[in-house]
Order: structure tokens, then C-alpha cells, then sequence
């Protein structure tokens, strides 16, 4: 499949798939096309074997600035409900069960904060910013923000930007827990694409199990959590990966991993 869309621009090399929201005129406001584009693409990249992690992200000033403002203005609670706005893009996203690292710089805003919560993890670069500012609208978050950020930096937090709009820098995004760490600017894709290649590089049977067991722990209890990795963890001894992981640490040489 061609590499070609109105909204993104997307490279591969080196097992990682770089995907860059591209509406630079309306600082990557997330509209049903490029939610529809993203989603059709992380399904094409879902049964890809040469891609085993993806990277997504925007421009330098903006990573998304909320959802299109301009797309939404006129419809009613009716047509909103019967399109079920949305869901079916935020489903396939949510689904995607290889890595999404999400490497944001400048503005996370709106639909753009909540798209980068649906990652796996963030890099930040050490100018981003993060809010849900839909209150501003008389509105509400849409795709997850009030429960996704809630559970990453906690009621307090949480709420009080959700109530006034408050963006939070990236420094105090790390302090509190929303992003993994901060990366310069000028480094933050070539950053987020060495750590990508690190993944891509593991077990993807390995990798997509391990992140299915972390995404349980916002699902479960502690102790169905504890169970579920324990399987998953004895039924990675199914595979030739493991076999290969622990031969060649014993043997003091670098994995060959294959998938199987």
C-alpha cells in the first residue's frame, strides 16, 4: 500500500514506520479525515512484519492543536450521536497492538492531548505543551481526556485543567507523570526514532504481549493484572523468540529474533 494521504506524511526505515500529522494550516487540528487516514493506516501497519513500532508526531510548533473546531461547530447532539464522533477512529487507534510513541512538540491541545494519551508513551520536547481546553467551548473533552488524563496525573491535577483550560509545560508534564521524559527540540524525532529502533529490534511476540500486560494494569485489579502477566509470561515459552533471547545471553551474543 502507497504511502500517500491528504493529513499525514509517513516514512519507513529500519523497522519503524515515522508518521507526521500534516495540516499545517489549521496546526494539525484533528478532523475525521486525518483521524480516518490514521486509523486506516495503523491497520495496513498492524499486518506489516517489517514494522515493529511507530512514531507519531507533528510539527515543531504544533504536535495537534485540538480537534477542528470548524467540523464540529454547526452539528446537532442528533447527528453528533448518530456519527458516533469519534469512535470508530479513537477504537482503531486504542486497538493498534504494536508501540506508538507519540513525540510532541509545541502545542498537545484538546483531541491533540488526548491522541497523544492514546500512546503508548510520550517523548516531550522541552517545549510542549499540554491541556484539555474544551471548557473554553462550552464543551468537554471527547477522546478520553477526562478519564485517560485523570489517571495519569491524578484527580487534583486533572481537574483543574479540565475546569479552566490550564496547559501544562513539559516540565511539570513530566513531574507529574504524563510523559516518559523530555528531549531538546531539535533532538526530539531523532530521539523518538532511536528508541523505536530499540523496540522494533526485540521480539515483536515479546513486545506486543508486555504491552498488553501494562495496558491491563489501568483495566483490571491487582490481582487479576498479576494473573493475566503471569500467563502471558509462560506462554512467551511457546515461542523460538524466547529460545533465542535467553541462548543468546547465555552465550554472550546479540538475538536474532524472528517473530515466532
Amino acid at each position: 500500500m502507497a504511502d500517500t494521504y491528504e493529513t499525514l506524511l509517513v516514512e519507513r526505515a529500519d523497522g519503524v514506520a515515522l508518521v507526521r500529522l500534516n495540516r499545517p494550516e489549521a496546526l494539525n487540528a484533528l478532523n475525521s479525515t486525518l483521524l480516518g487516514e490514521l486509523a486506516a493506516l495503523l491497520g495496513e501497519i498492524e499486518g506489516d512484519d517489517a514494522i515493529g513500532c511507530v512514531v507519531l508526531t507533528g510539527s515543531e510548533r504544533a504536535f495537534a492543536a485540538g480537534a477542528d473546531i470548524k467540523e464540529m461547530s454547526t452539528k446537532t447532539y442528533a447527528q453528533m450521536f448518530k456519527e458516533d464522533f469519534f469512535t470508530a477512529q479513537a477504537r482503531a487507534i486504542e486497538r493498534f497492538r504494536k508501540p506508538i510513541i507519540a513525540a510532541v512538540a509545541g502545542y498537545a491541545l484538546g483531541g491533540g492531548c488526548e491522541l497523544a494519551m492514546i500512546c503508548d508513551f510520550i517523548l516531550a520536547a522541552d517545549n510542549a505543551k499540554f491541556g484539555q481546553p474544551e471548557i473554553n467551548l462550552g464543551v468537554a473533552p471527547g477522546i478520553g481526556g477526562t478519564q485517560r488524563l485523570t489517571r495519569f496525573v491524578g484527580k487534583s491535577k486533572a481537574m483543574e485543567m479540565v475546569l479552566t483550560g490550564r496547559m501544562m509545560d513539559a516540565a511539570e508534564a513530566e513531574r507529574a507523570g504524563l510523559v516518559s521524559r523530555i528531549v531538546p527540540a531539535a533532538d526530539l524525532i531523532a530521539e523518538a526514532l532511536a528508541v523505536a529502533r530499540k523496540i522494533a529490534a526485540q521480539s515483536p511476540l515479546a513486545v506486543m504481549m508486555n504491552k498488553e500486560m501494562v495496558n491491563a494494569a489501568y483495566d483490571t485489579t491487582l490481582t487479576q493484572g498479576v494473573a493475566l502477566e503471569r500467563r502471558l509470561f509462560h506462554s512467551l515459552f511457546a515461542f523460538d523468540d524466547q529460545k533465542e533471547g535467553m541462548d543468546a545471553f547465555v552465550a554472550k551474543r546479540k538475538p536474532a529474533f524472528k517473530g515466532s
